[in-house]
Formats: structure tokens, sequence, C-alpha cells
């Protein structure tokens, strides 16, 4: 054998070796941070292990959902705490033993999985990926609800001890003593993984699923029952959910109502962007190791829950930049970005219908309505209403900035209103410490706001696909517990990070805008109102402009628009910071009309809730997402108690399987009908209506209004409608337009 094949042979066993090997290269990257900044005792370790492992579980069931469904499932954690809390409550209330209850959550969890998809998961199947990945937002807070009710069957209303340990066993290593439950733990963990890759790897229905994830609309046509592997599949995550929450109420008990907290699903969330989402072995190893951190992290002097906000933030930033960028052609990453496409906008009035009297009356009659409604709100609102039809108005504007995000780039942000916090956070300093105009304290912020978005979304936005929800998320985590935490103490290059005693608790007054007093609501609602409809202008313009076309164009087909020399991450990152400048004005404004500063309006819940409001009113147009911040706040804050489930996780469903276009979809469908209506009534085919008429089949001669446009068009192409110039063959001139109308 030559030298040369000697050396190709090395090549490809190495190659063979590092493919094998490299899924540990997160575990081995997070656990040399660990030793180097937080040493910990080898117990601590494993027994991060061990937390990671039940995160792991957690973070395969989003993958696994992912994969099928190309949607990120925000229920994954309750998905598994309602059959959890059964078991418990069978074992705390009934004494039943630790493997009944393990046993009857099982078959609860098989159960939940089946009525999950084939009642909810399954209506949507036709649906937009991202009207779904909402769904599951309010699934999860069904499931929350249900696992907050389930212990008054037993007449217990408040029960979050841990479970009785399932047999008499202890181990202590490195200082640390682990319980039955913790062995079992090392069990459990383990064996779900090899069965997970057993099943998707050597059983039909596990290759049938991966095979079916590529495309289902292939996987149809060969005969594959896809909606019965989407079952499967939700129930296997149901399952995997269940043991994690089993065996976490082992360890530190189960809280009800709130059962997978911010962290634990960013560190799932992350995880599963180390694993690009299919790698399931990268996604346990990146489990595991995130573990690792968070408890070395809790066993160090002084530490605050605080702290591991801002390291788990730290470490996706510097992950999603560590880890090697996709091709433009790689499978998952493109799909993930599609996944996010299909958000609907509305279509302007048709150019055949634009002039008509009818259709200029109502538009002018529907401004002048919602124009009049809207400027006379102070003179009929008491004090109270007013102030929240403010807040109202502050939202509209953050939803205006996550259409440019997400209808319009095709990007998603699941902590928005983190940057709605540092808007805040910023604007409420210089107005209060610096005696700032608002104007100049909202301008201020918003640069801050867009320079904070660039640099959460440039190392997520090169990645693509679902990168920029996690980072989002992450930075959400970081803003409302770190940096708007008025315990953590953190000073650099002479800039106080941390609020201390500076604003939370603290009255901020509103000032002045332009030099104009906002002592009263009437003048707050009023100065808000004109922020507004200021960034109604910018959007508009944006949208107009031809940077909001290669938006579009990136959002339908980014790699087309990369073939005509489009740099979609510099593009995709223009709108970012343009979306994080609006948030962040919306910030300011919203701290002084609040008159203080508190991290809770800006936890991720929240930025959760405002993302399910805007889709809910329709994310590819702007009408639609403020009539979504109008709903969702307005049922909250105006309609009585007993109307206000219309808020929450199962109104969000009933109006998202009612109306999956949203709101402005509804309205936009009205509008359609009604111009439908007109062009029957005067004969006008219009295509872009889709009206069911043909032009040969027209008895009455086209009206004035026809032949009037015919004439302008004609003679725009050819000059005092000569037609245009002859072409080659004696027909128009290329490029020019031939208007027919027959009789």
């Amino acid at each position: 054998m030559t030298t040369a094949a000697i050396d190709r042979t090395r090549q490809l066993d190495l190659g063979a070796l590092r493919r094998r090997v490299g899924f540990l290269a997160p575990l081995v990257a997070l656990v040399l941070v660990q030793q180097v900044l937080y040493p910990a005792p080898k117990g601590i370790v494993l027994n991060g292990a061990l937390v990671g492992g039940r995160i792991a579980l957690i973070a395969l069931g989003i993958a696994l959902v992912y994969r099928a469904n190309r949607i990120v499932n925000f229920a994954q954690g309750d998905l598994g705490a309602l059959p959890a809390v059964l078991g418990v409550m069978l074992v705390v209330a009934w004494g039943w033993s630790y493997w009944l209850g393990l046993l009857a959550g099982l078959l609860a969890a098989v159960v939940l999985g089946v009525l999950v998809e084939g009642l909810i998961i399954r209506r949507f199947f036709t649906a937009p990926r991202l009207v779904l990945t909402v769904a599951t937002i309010g699934l999860a807070q069904v499931l929350a609800g249900g696992g907050l009710l389930l212990p008054r069957a037993w007449g217990d209303t408040s029960f979050g001890t841990r479970l009785p340990q399932p047999f008499d066993a202890t181990w202590v290593y490195g200082g640390v003593t682990f319980n039955a439950n913790d062995i079992f733990t090392m069990i459990v963990v383990p064996v779900c993984l090899g069965l997970l890759a057993l099943f998707l790897q050597r059983s039909t229905v596990g290759v049938a699923i991966v095979g079916a994830a590529e495309r289902a609309d292939r996987a149809f046509t060969l005969g594959i029952p896809v909606k019965r592997l989407h079952m499967v599949v939700w129930v296997v995550a149901s399952v995997l959910a269940f043991l994690a929450m089993y065996l976490r109420a082992g360890a530190v008990g189960l809280p009800i109502g709130e059962v997978l907290g911010p962290t634990f699903l960013v560190q799932a969330l992350a995880a599963c962007v180390f694993g690009r989402f299919e790698r399931f072995t990268t996604i346990g190893a990146a489990a595991i190791g995130l573990g690792i951190v968070d408890q070395a992290m809790t066993f160090q002097a002084g530490n605050r829950p605080a702290y591991n906000d801002a390291v788990l933030f730290v470490i996706v930033l510097v992950g999603l930049l560590a880890t090697r960028r996709a091709s433009i052609g790689a499978r998952v990453d493109s799909d993930a970005s599609s996944t996010w496409q299909a958000t609907r906008e509305v279509r302007p009035v048709p150019a055949e219908m634009r002039r008509l009297p009818e259709v200029v009356g109502a538009r002018l009659g529907i401004w002048a309505a919602v124009a009049v409604f809207v400027l006379t709100l102070p003179a009929w609102l008491t004090t109270s209403r007013l102030n929240l039809a403010t807040i109202i108005v502050i939202f509209g504007i953050v939803a205006a900035s996550l259409v440019v995000l997400t209808g319009w780039a095709g990007q998603v942000s699941l902590g928005h209103m983190a940057f709605v916090g540092v808007g805040a956070f910023v604007g409420g300093a210089l107005t209060d410490h610096r005696g700032w105009d608002l104007a100049l304290a909202g301008l201020a912020a918003g640069l801050v706001g867009a320079v904070a978005a660039v640099v959460v979304g440039y190392p997520a936005l090169r990645r693509r696909g679902l990168t920029l929800a996690v980072a989002t998320l992450a930075f959400g985590l970081f803003v409302s517990s770190f940096l708007l935490n008025r315990t953590v103490d953190v000073a650099l290059l002479g800039w106080e990070l941390s609020l201390g005693d500076a604003l939370p608790g603290r009255r901020i007054g509103r000032g002045t805008i332009l030099g104009i007093e906002l002592t009263s609501e009437t003048g707050m609602f009023y100065a808000c109102l004109a922020v507004l409809g200021l960034a109604l202008l910018m959007v508009v313009g944006l949208r107009r402009s031809r940077t909001g076309r290669v938006l579009i164009a990136i959002r339908e087909n980014e790699r087309a628009a990369r073939a005509y020399g489009v740099d979609a991450t510099r593009t995709s990152l223009a709108a970012f910071a343009f979306s994080g400048f609006l948030a962040a004005v919306a910030g300011a404004l919203y701290v002084h009309q609040q008159q203080g500063l508190n991290a809770e309006p800006f936890v991720p819940q929240r930025s959760l809730e405002l993302f399910t409001m805007v889709v809910i009113g329709g994310l590819g147009s702007l009408p639609g997402a403020l009539l979504g911040a109008t709903y969702v706040r307005g049922v909250e804050f105006f309609l009585p108690a007993e109307w206000q489930f219309l808020a929450t996780g199962a109104g969000l469903l009933l109006v998202l399987l009612v109306f999956p276009g949203g709101l402005g979809g509804v309205v936009a469908d009205l509008r359609d009908g009604a111009l439908r209506a007109v062009a029957r009534r005067r004969g006008i085919v219009v295509p872009s209506l889709l009206a069911d008429v043909r032009v040969e089949d027209a008895d009455e001669p086209p009206p004035e209004e026809v032949l009037a446009v015919a004439a302008e068009r004609a003679e725009a192409a050819g000059g005092a409608g000569d037609g245009g110039a002859p072409g080659p063959d004696g027909g128009p001139a290329a490029g020019d337009e031939t208007v027919e109308v027959r009789s």
C-alpha cells in the first residue's frame, strides 16, 4: 500500500471517529467551562448530569415533535405534567405504591398524547406552522390549568412535596448523597435514550416517522399514514415528558400550575439548537452539559438564580457563534425557516376598483370612523379605562415591530418583551436621572434597543432556522431576572448594569415630550397615539421600499434571494434592528405611562403572550396585529371576569380553530366579499379577487369606469392611446401592456 493510500485510510478513519463521537462536543465544552469557571465536587457534577438528563427528556420530545410537525411545542413540559400530577396524587393521597403511580401516569400520558393530537393538533394539519406553534402555547396554559385543578378531586389544593422513594437505597459519591430516586434516574434516562434511538433507526414506524418528516406531501403520495405517525410521535413525546416530570417530582417536588419554568424551557430549547433539532444524541449530550453547568453555578458561594440565567444566555450566544454555520441547502435549517413563512398578508384593493366611488367612499368612511372613535376616547372613558387604552396603544407599537420581524422577515422572536424592557430601563434612567425630554430619551432608548437586537441577532441569524427564537428567549430571561433585578450588583467599565435601587420600586415622573407636559392621562394617551402613528408610517414606508421587498423575497425563498446577490443575513439583521428600535421606544413610553419599573411585565411568559397576541390578529398585516393587541388586552382590561377566558389558553385555541388566519384575515375576507359584490353588480372582472366569471360570458358592455381605466393604461403604455410602438411582428412592443375589453 502506498503512502498516499495509507494517509487517505487514516483520514477516513479519523473522519469516521469524529462522526461517532462528535455528538459529545457540546458536553465536553460545557464541562470544560464548568471546571475552569465554576469548579465543584464530583458529586455536584454528577447531580448536574442527572438534572441535565431530565432536561434531555424534555428536549428530545421537543425535537421529535419538531421533526414530525415542524413546530416548537411549548406545551412539552405541561404535556407530561398533567399525567405526572395524576401519578403523584395517586401515590400521595391514596397511598398507592411508587410503581403503580408510575404505571398509571404512563397510561394517562399515552391517552393524553392521543387526545391532544386527535382533537387539537390534527385540526391544524393544513394551517400555517406558525399558527400551530402558537396553539401549543394555548395548549400549555390549558394543561397547566388542568394540573392546578386535578388535586381538588382529592380535596387537596396545595402539595409540592417529593414523592416517596421507589426503593430503599442510598449512595454517597463526591460528598453528595444520592437517594433511590436519583439512582432510578441514572437507569431510566440512558434506557430512554437508547430505546428512542432504536425506535427511530430500527423499527418500521420509526423509519417511517423520519421519512415522513422529510416531505409530508411526498409521504402521502407513497401511501404512508402521516396522521397516524404524528399521533405516535405525540404519544412518545408525552411519555418522555411524563417520565421527566415524574422523576423531577421525586427529586425536587412537583409545583402545580407552573411545572416548566422559563429556565428549564430555555435549557431544553438551547440543547435542541445545539443539535439543530435533528441530532438526538447531540441534543442529549448538550442538555446534560447544561445541567452540569447550572448545578455547579448553584453550588458557588453567594450565587443567585439570576447569575445562572445570565450565564445561560452567554452560553447560548457563544454556542451559536462557535457551532459551524449550516450550508444554504441544509434541510433542517431551511425547513425550519420555511415553517414560519406561511403568514398571510392582506392584499391591496385591486387596481380596477380603487377609483370606484363605492370603494373610495367606504375607505374614507372607515378611516374617519376609526379616527373619530380613537381620538374621542378621552372624552367618554374614565381615567382608569383611559390608562388601559394607553397600554393597548403602546402594545400596538410592539405588535408593529413584530410584524416587521416575523410577518415580513420570516424570523421569530420569543423574547421580544426583553427589548421593551431595555427601552424602559434606558428611557426611565435618562428622564429620571438626567432630566431628558421623553422624545430624546425615547430615541436614545430605541437606538440601544437596536444595538441589543444586533448583538442578540447576529449569532442566531447566521445559523438561520429557529435559533433566533431560542436566543431571544434566553435574552428575555437574562433581562427579566438579571438586568432588571434590583438584588444583583454588577459593574462594567464604570456603568452600573444592574438597576440596584435606581428604578425598581421608585416612582418615575412622566415629564415632558417636546416640551408638552404629560401629567394627565389624556396627554399621555395622545402622546402614545402620536408615536404609534409615526411608527406605523415608518413600517409602511419600510414595506414599500426595496428593503421591504427584499425581506419578503428572503421570507419566501432565501436561496433564490441569495442567488440574486442578496445578503440575507445582513438584511434580516437590519429588520431585527428596526424591530428592536420600535420595541425599545415602546418600552420608554411604557415605563413613563406606568410611572415605575419592575421586572414582571418583561418575563419570558409575557413575550410568549405578546407573540400569541400578534398571531391572533394576523401576523402578515399591520391592521391585523393592531386588532390582536386590541383583542387580547381589551379582553383582559375591559370585559367582565367571566369573559376573560377568551384571552387565556382555551380562548386562544378557540379563536385559532375558528379563524386560522387571525382576526386580520377575517377582516380581509369581509372586505374581499364586499369588493366581489361591487364587482358583480358593476360587471367588472377582477382576476385577483378570483371572480368566477369568464370575460366571454359577459352580456353587458363594460361600464365606463373600466373603459376609462383601459384608456389610461393604453395611453401610459404607448402615448396618447396609440397602443405603443409596434413590435417586430407587428404586435405591441416588449414591455407594453395590452388591455383587451370584450363585450
